[in-house]
């Protein structure tokens, strides 16, 4: 109760703030804002600079801020929200790639288009308004006050297969939803972009290049002892005389692996780990569209799929059309993998059903529907 009353005077605040700022007038602008991380994702570079190129006359703003733990990166990041606020009033299109505050619950000129291009490939689980009031989701009130996921002209979806997941995560209609896969599938399509990849990462970690590669990449949880044990057990049943193991743990996780043979890295992100491995371990992770679309082979380590499916649960029938092996036991997973047990094309089937492949520049096709809307 005190934390809905205490927002709701914070929201009333920006509201005025946003009152007077709207005064300022509307520029030959394009504002992307992220909270995902304090970089540029690759899809907002690759969108960011196609728009340069195809719109000289505009300006491109991106405004890329995670907000922190601890009370002075709170304190700061309420005032990255004026800035932002400014950039709304004043431009003639926000691109966004996660919920934005100052999007959802302000109210903006009547000229502003918002898109919203959510920043995995593809769902799996769900998310959004429909886990509101579950033990993964947020609470019905809380979703409330902030007009979750509020004023979105449109929103991105990677296939016509998920429009319906979508509109129940953005409890938007259907009329909103757009059919542009993210800029990030050109890149994934791309042979020369995993060739320099290779390289980059071979230099950084030269025992690749004398195995076989195995990418483990899970979702994150809460759950930290359980998870860790689970790691531990997948890590034993490696063979290291002939594989090296590539663990790439989510960035809010708090989790620390030590094994002296065991690659935890840092320094590149999942997507481009995927160019220089020969297998791709997960379990509800959308990462799984990334390594179809590499054409690798998917194995799910779903130790914990009963709990996953009560707390979160998934838009996709999992043990049905995950393209791989499921299961809870590592050694099962491993084994597969070394008896070259799977399927790329039930990979590639599964990856055209829920991503538009279709398309030869899915950056290309999102600056022509930029452009129209600009007209």
């Amino acid at each position: 109760m005190i934390k809905t009353i205490f927002l709701n005077l914070a929201l009333l605040v920006l509201k005025t703030i946003y009152a007077f700022i709207k005064i300022f007038p509307t520029e030959n602008k394009i504002t992307f804002i992220s909270r995902q991380s304090n970089k540029p994702s690759v899809d907002i570079k690759l969108l960011s600079e196609a728009l340069k190129k195809s719109l000289p006359n505009y300006k491109i703003v991106v405004l890329s801020k995670k907000i922190d733990d601890g009370l002075i990166n709170k304190i700061c990041y309420c005032f990255h929200i004026i800035k932002q606020m400014y950039h709304i009033a004043t431009s003639k299109i926000v691109i966004l790639d996660s919920y934005c505050i100052s999007i959802s619950v302000l109210n903006h000129k009547k000229n502003l288009k918002v898109i919203q291009m959510w920043h995995a490939i593809g769902l799996l689980k769900k998310a959004g308004y429909s886990i509101v009031n579950k033990t993964e989701g947020r609470k019905q009130t809380l979703a409330k006050t902030l007009k979750m996921h509020n004023n979105y002209d449109y929103i991105l979806v990677s296939s016509d297969n998920l429009r319906k997941p979508f509109q129940k995560v953005f409890n938007c209609s259907n009329s909103q939803l757009i059919t542009l896969p993210l800029p990030r599938v050109d890149l994934l399509k791309n042979k020369k972009y995993h060739e320099n990849n290779c390289i980059k990462i071979f230099e950084e970690y030269p025992i690749m290049k004398d195995k076989k590669n195995i990418l483990y990449v899970p979702t994150f949880r809460k759950n930290k002892d359980c998870h860790q044990n689970k790691i531990y057990e997948l890590i034993s049943n490696v063979n290291f005389e002939e594989y090296n193991l590539i663990i790439k743990l989510h960035p809010l996780s708090k989790i620390k692996i030590e094994n002296n043979n065991v690659i935890n890295d840092n320094k590149f992100s999942s997507i481009e780990m995927i160019s220089a491995c020969d297998f791709v371990i997960s379990d509800y992770s959308t990462i799984i569209y990334e390594a179809a679309i590499a054409k690798k082979p998917l194995f799910f380590y779903a130790f914990d799929k009963d709990n996953y499916k009560g707390n979160r649960g998934f838009f996709i029938n999992y043990e049905k059309e995950m393209p791989g092996l499921i299961s809870g036991d590592s050694k099962e997973i491993i084994t597969a993998i070394e008896n070259q047990n799977f399927n790329l094309r039930k990979v590639n089937q599964f990856l055209n059903k829920y991503v538009d492949m279709k398309f030869k520049s899915c950056t290309d096709e999102i600056v022509k529907f930029i452009r129209k809307n600009l007209k």
